[in-house]
């Protein structure tokens, strides 16, 4: 009974999803996430994070940014990964350059992370490779801030 939907000529489930996205685009106010834990679509750097049971793993992927612009964060449970990717394009001087689309982020960026209690400021590593910001906190319970220095 239900297989005559599925087949729908066209796809019937991707008119309504197509319908959703159409309402979602036409509702949402700018660039506000749509959930509770979300975060708006453009933001940047995008983050996984994970733990282990001795550390907490986070995964900015960040292409093109400063290593030594970036600054990286932990104060009270917080990280937060901050810094500025350059646009890439011409500079703004020239007017022989036209710019059609751009789609690649650009600009001052920041992103704050709250993270467990049991984290230990004092066992962290931060590394840039391949344009990914790999930064891993070792566990403990102790609430004191630090800066942390990419490497």
């Amino acid at each position: 009974m239900y297989e005559s939907l599925l087949n729908f000529p066209g796809g019937l489930f991707a008119d309504f999803d197509r319908v959703r996205r159409d309402l979602d685009a036409l509702l949402s106010q700018g660039d506000a996430p749509r959930g509770i834990r979300a975060v708006a679509g453009n933001s940047f750097p995008s983050l996984n994070v994970g733990q282990t049971p001795q550390s907490v793993d986070v995964f900015a992927f960040a292409p093109g940014i400063d290593p030594d612009k970036t600054e990286v964060t932990l104060d009270r449970g917080l990280l937060t990964v901050a810094g500025e990717r350059a646009s890439g394009r011409p500079d703004d001087a020239d007017d022989t350059a036209n710019v059609y689309g751009q789609e690649r982020f650009s600009g001052r960026f920041r992103r704050t992370i709250s993270l467990p209690e049991d984290i230990d400021p004092d066992k962290v590593d931060a590394r840039y490779r391949d344009g990914v910001l790999h930064i891993s906190i070792g566990r403990r319970e102790s609430l004191q801030p630090k800066r942390i220095a990419i490497a």
